[in-house]
């Protein structure tokens, strides 16, 4: 079967290099490599990594090859989630997902316009890489490297098999020679200005950004270079310390894990991410046997790191040193990470160290013995810690009540809440009434808010008291969702039992009643043409088409829709035929309740779908005629649209009798 295909982007890879990734690409290892998913049926179900959520509604389906959200509406097979995840084109999803099961790609020729949109990405992608090549190199391989980058990451306590592991590299101070170096390689001035690596100068010279620097590359989830950080080894304070990538199509800093890579499977294992301040941290504690750490790069935790971190996991440490300065300034990033449903824990390290110094100088043993022990929960903490603060003043510790009850307001859970409220009537020396009244309050007081700001007024496009003179029932929206409703729902069927057969019971030319055996496409195709309809909707239509195009052979199974090479016809067959809940077979045996399928009941849905549908198309007609008749003066011009009026009320009504026929 011949289909034709629109997608041009696909061309530039063989069809039987897409055919072979989509035949051993599973989605459930796919999605899960980035994912926690866990068995619910024949599905699998984790927190949706495209939206903030609480309550898991991200379904993957392994028989079928897809995954949906029925919180977002995301939807799509094993290349559309690689590019929506990792924000990839259709070719280098394929490529991504190749690499992944070890399949060579095969290229095929397309326009340079295409390829260039195309490959820019991966081209700022395979730059970053060569550089952190270029940079270990460095560090390894010359004489300055060893005696300034080397010699600095020993002296920190990093092992040889640590600054691997991490790709630590050294650049070297002379100006441009990683600019020089990378334009010989053969490697374009514009994605080295680009990834930042690069500044050229308003006289066109071009210096290296990171000169004199030890490097830390900055990895994706997939272990793609995405950006680096680089430390200045000098005391020079007119210089920063640090210094970042700057922000470009490939790195943005509110999206980046540093260490995230290295730490997703441990992440999972443990049920837990802990996380610090620094590069070094990160290393520090992977060295001493602590894996599950990321860094969110010295900032804030961001609404993009927050939901990096609940694809993996609810559980998250905080582990800091004991300035009470910078510890109270992170208190208010914790509270949004409160918002989001996961439950907070903090360590705070002895005085004079940060988790860096304290990994060095402590045994591997002692580290994982300490976080293990020391973690206390965020809520508890905080009231502590404040309380402390405030001593005896009652202004003070008044502001402290506030500011806790607040923190109380952000946690979900209520069992979880009640049980914080006791606590922390214990703590404050409260009555837990009175905490219980003040914590209802602020929530009351945060739902109106947002409450308000979702009510905002409706402006219809006219007036309520007056409106246009062509304005007639008919024409309000939901008459149009319906339509919409009944082409989806024939659409939906095409999808799934285009090839079935059912009974249909008809008329000879004798009006004699006769069953027909029928398949399903055919049936509908005829229905259609016959009276030369078909889907208004342009994602719907394009289905029809298929469906129109494969003749008298066989019509595409739901599959060929679910694996197609087009993500717009993935993702609309699986909204149509994704049903969020299945009664279970156990109600039949355990409750003896019995609910007919709709497999049960083919033919009939088949024909209430196609009247429906045509009854609808008639009703619209019809309208428009209406219309039309009240704004002609001409008689002859009148008289032909009441035949068509009339013939169109027949037609109405033989398909009323034929739908009424269908559900009694």
């Amino acid at each position: 079967m011949k289909l034709k295909s629109k997608f041009t982007f696909a061309q530039m890879i063989s069809p039987k290099t897409i055919h072979q990734v989509m035949d051993a690409a599973r989605i459930e290892e796919v999605v899960g490599d980035f994912v926690v998913l866990k068995r619910r049926g024949a599905n699998l179900l984790g927190l949706c990594p495209f939206h903030n959520e609480k309550t898991p509604s991200f379904n993957v389906s392994p028989a079928k090859g897809i995954f949906k959200c029925f919180g977002c509406g995301q939807a799509g097979n094993a290349v559309g989630f690689v590019m929506e995840h990792e924000k990839l084109s259709y070719p280098d999803a394929i490529r991504y997902l190749a690499k992944r099961y070890q399949i060579d790609v095969l290229e095929e020729g397309n326009s340079e316009e295409v390829r260039q949109e195309v490959m820019d990405r991966e081209s700022m992608y395979l730059l970053n890489q060569y550089a952190a090549n270029y940079f270990a190199e460095q560090l390894w391989h010359t004489e300055t490297g060893q005696a300034v980058g080397l010699s600095y990451f020993r002296e920190r306590g990093f092992t040889d098999e640590t600054i691997r592991k991490f790709q630590l590299g050294y650049h070297p101070e002379a100006r441009s020679e990683f600019t020089d170096t990378a334009l010989k390689a053969g490697y374009n001035k514009h994605f080295l200005k680009l990834t930042g690596l690069t500044i050229e100068r308003d006289d066109g010279a071009c210096i290296d950004r990171f000169r004199g620097r030890v490097m830390f590359p900055i990895h994706q989830v997939s272990g793609k270079v995405t950006g680096f950080g680089g430390r200045i080894l000098t005391s020079d304070k007119k210089i920063a310390k640090y210094l970042n990538s700057p922000e470009s199509e490939v790195y943005h800093k509110s999206q980046v894990l540093y260490g995230i890579n290295l730490a997703r499977k441990a992440m999972v294992s443990h049920d837990a991410c802990l996380l610090v301040e620094g590069y070094t941290d990160v290393i520090s504690l992977h060295q001493a046997g602590v894996e599950n750490v990321v860094s969110s790069s010295g900032t804030s935790l961001t609404a993009d790191q927050i939901r990096i971190i609940q694809r993996y996991t609810k559980n998250i440490t905080f582990l800091f040193d004991s300035d009470a300065a910078g510890l109270k300034a992170a208190f208010r990033g914790i509270d949004m990470v409160l918002e989001q449903g996961m439950h907070v824990r903090i360590v705070q390290f002895p005085e004079g160290d940060d988790p860096d110094s304290f990994a060095r100088k402590n045994s591997p043993l002692y580290v994982q013995d300490y976080i293990r022990e020391k973690a206390t929960d965020f809520i508890q903490f905080k009231t502590a810690v404040l309380l402390s603060e405030a001593g005896a003043d009652p202004i003070r510790t008044a502001e402290v009540i506030r500011d806790i009850i607040q923190t109380l307001s952000l946690v979900a859970d209520p069992i979880i809440r009640s049980l914080y409220v006791r606590e922390c009537s214990r703590l404050l020396d409260m009555p837990e009434q009175t905490l219980i009244a003040e914590l209802n309050k602020t929530i009351r007081s945060r739902r109106q808010k947002a409450d308000e700001r979702l009510a905002a007024p409706f402006e219809p496009e006219f007036p309520p008291d007056s409106p246009p003179d062509d304005a007639t029932q008919e024409q309000v929206i939901p008459s149009a969702l319906i339509s919409e409703a009944q082409e989806a729902d024939l659409i939906r069927i095409l999808i799934k039992y285009a090839n079935r057969e059912f009974i249909f019971h008809g008329r000879n030319e004798a009006n004699e009643p006769i069953d027909i055996q029928v398949r399903v496409g055919d049936f509908i195709l005829n229905e259609l043409i016959t009276d030369h309809l078909e889907p208004e909707n342009e994602a719907y239509r394009r289905i029809y088409n298929f469906v129109l195009e494969t003749g008298d052979g066989d019509f595409p199974e739901e599959t060929w829709y679910l694996q197609h090479p087009e993500p717009e016809v993935v993702v609309t067959a699986i909204h149509l035929t994704s049903v969020q809940h299945v009664l279970s077979e156990q109600w039949r045996e355990m409750h003896g309740v019995y609910v007919s399928t709709e497999d049960a009941t083919l033919g009939k849905t088949v024909m209430e779908s196609v009247y429906a549908f045509k009854l609808r198309r008639v009703q619209m007609m019809l309208n428009a005629l209406r219309q039309q008749m009240g704004s002609t003066s001409d008689e002859s011009e009148l008289m032909q649209m009441l035949e068509q009026y009339v013939s169109l009320e027949n037609a109405k009504k033989e398909l009323a009798g034929q739908l009424s026929y269908v559900i009694l």
